[in-house]
């Protein structure tokens, strides 16, 4: 199976977990899908001041900055076949 297809399986499987993750598992997964979708983060994001869970949605994803989107594929795919142990 191709890397893409093995993406989309991998992200309809994060939807149906046993166990929902904790909140930095799930800013793992976020933000690995989106430097895997989109690519790098922008610089500043577009949040409010007091958006504390906006700012660190962005912030996670700021720090893949630079990871190639097929590593962050793979990253993500990874962390979703560990959870579904």
């Amino acid at each position: 199976m191709e890397l893409a297809a093995q993406f989309e399986a991998a992200v309809m499987q994060s939807k149906i977990l046993d166990k929902k993750p904790d909140n930095d598992i799930l800013l793992q997964l976020y933000s690995l899908y989106k430097q895997a979708t989109i690519g790098d983060a922008p610089d500043k994001g577009d949040y409010a001041m007091f958006d504390f869970v906006a700012k660190a949605k962005h912030d996670a994803w700021l720090k893949l900055k630079g990871i190639a989107n097929d590593t962050a594929k793979q990253q993500y795919i990874d962390l979703v076949h560990q959870l579904s142990k």
